[in-house]
């Protein structure tokens, strides 16, 4: 798996991530709402923490530096 995510784009997913997980616990855990959020967070978390995006892989896109 070849990373397809650079160092600015991996900061940016972070900040999305932290900034979800915020709107989820402004909205309430319980609601689908919050829900939607967390899922969210832990997608850009996940793609930021290994530095790969599927949908990007899907479209041909790179921010890494090859």
């Amino acid at each position: 798996m070849q990373k397809n995510v650079s160092g600015p784009d991996r900061i940016v997913r972070l900040v999305i991530a932290v900034a979800a997980l915020v709107g989820a616990f402004a909205v309430g855990f319980g609601s689908i709402g919050a829900w939607i959020l967390i899922v969210v967070a832990a997608i850009m978390f996940v793609t930021a923490a290994i530095g790969f995006c599927p949908l990007y892989r899907i479209f041909g896109l790179s921010t890494a530096k090859s």
